[in-house]
């Protein structure tokens, strides 16, 4: 991932929940830094988000800071002090003003944070960031992450070029509500925070908002995005307008960088041995559609038969069948890796046991269904549900 003009990056080990592990991360923006968000719509959020919502308006940036280990949520009054402390103390260090630090936290629920802890690292994180430490920053804020994730695009706005990077962590309590889990995405591009806010909520429809893991949205769920502005100084001009035809290619590197990041939290589900792309078409709606597909992804019965190598149509039909939204049995029909098992309600009379076997082995499986009442069509990634799930969240908090 290559750098972007005006972020620099570091990370520490403060010991948030366990000793000599890398836990927190810093990035610095350069004056004029524009920021944008889109949070989880949980009835219960963290702390943090609670705190970035409260300034986001503002749309000004300098300085992020996220910790892993702790998710600073239901932590009542304390949670609340922990933010504010955590922004004073990166304001001091870094010279901005604390409503310009912006704040994530992942971890365990319900434990209070110590704040102070950034207090012990800042100095030396200011001081060694530098620009492309991106497999580093990834690390900082996995939990249950078995590798960091990153993408990266380049886009032309006018003549010159941009570029845009982004990391996110996530791997359980997957089933994002218009926001992600953790994610940054960082570009030089200069677009105004209003611009940003406007990319930012439609690129994740079809991105992160099209990926469950367990069908629990998390309470910390936060993507930011940060623009510093620097390509102005190659010749781009600045974007004040969504419908400026000058950002159309930088929205679809932008959409690309969201739409990798999200495959690979899929991807890294806990536990899971199989990404899982489900597609449902010829619904009443597109709304529909995602409803189904959602249905299906987020049971599990059908993602512990796919664990177990089955194509078991009976269980998609039931997840059809319970979404709320129109189906009629009669009409469907099923694919599992691109061999049709059922057709208009009933087992396909070419069903090939064997050639269905073959394909359930593969560790990327797509299922279709196909329900024959309109021209409604989505996608979402899931993955397959495995003992491993149960063994590390059974255990998580202890």
């Amino acid at each position: 991932m290559p750098p972007v003009a005006g972020v620099k990056l570091a990370t520490a080990a403060a010991g948030i929940r366990y000793a000599g592990r890398t836990d927190v991360l810093l990035a610095l923006f350069d004056q004029g830094t524009t920021v944008a968000g889109v949070f989880t719509r949980s009835k219960c959020p963290s702390a943090p988000v609670d705190w970035c919502r409260a300034h986001l308006k503002a749309g000004a940036a300098s300085a992020l800071v996220v910790n892993s280990g702790n998710a600073n949520a239901f932590t009542g009054k304390s949670g609340r002090q922990a933010t504010r402390l955590t922004a004073k103390i990166a304001a001091r260090a870094a010279g901005c003003k604390p409503s310009h630090v912006f704040l994530a936290s992942t971890g365990v629920i319900g434990e209070p944070l110590d704040a102070t802890r950034f207090a012990t690292v800042m100095d030396r994180l200011i001081a060694s960031a530098a620009p492309s430490a991106w497999h580093e920053a990834a690390k900082a804020i996995m939990t249950t992450d078995t590798f960091p994730k990153g993408a990266a695009a380049m886009a032309r706005i006018g003549a010159a070029p941009v570029t845009i990077c982004g990391i996110a962590k996530g791997a359980g309590m997957i089933a994002p509500d218009m926001a992600t889990m953790l994610s940054f995405v960082f570009t030089d591009a200069p677009i105004t925070s209003r611009v940003l806010q406007d990319l930012l909520k439609q690129g994740v429809a079809g991105s992160f908002n099209a990926v469950t893991v367990d069908g629990d949205t998390s309470t910390s769920d936060t993507l930011l995005a940060f623009a510093t502005g620097a390509a102005a100084m190659r010749g781009a001009p600045k974007i004040a307008k969504t419908s400026d035809p000058r950002l159309r290619a930088f929205r679809k590197a932008f959409d690309a960088v969201l739409a990798d990041l999200a495959e690979q939290v899929a991807r890294d589900g806990e536990g899971a041995r199989k990404l899982v792309e489900i597609i449902v078409e010829g619904a009443v709606s597109k709304s529909s559609a995602r409803k189904i597909a959602l249905s299906i992804a987020n049971s599990p019965l059908v993602k512990t038969a796919i664990a177990g190598e089955d194509a078991n149509w009976g269980r998609v039909v039931m997840a059809v069948g319970k979404a709320g939204e129109r189906a009629d049995r009669d009409r469907l029909s099923i694919w599992f890796g691109g061999i049709r098992v059922a057709h208009r309600g009933e087992r396909d009379s070419s069903y090939d046991e064997a050639a269905v076997s073959a394909a359930m082995k593969k560790p990327e499986i797509t299922l279709k269904v196909a329900l024959g009442l309109g021209s409604g069509r989505d996608r979402v990634l899931t993955c397959d549900l495995t003992k491993e799930y149960v063994a590390i969240n059974g255990d998580y908090r202890s």
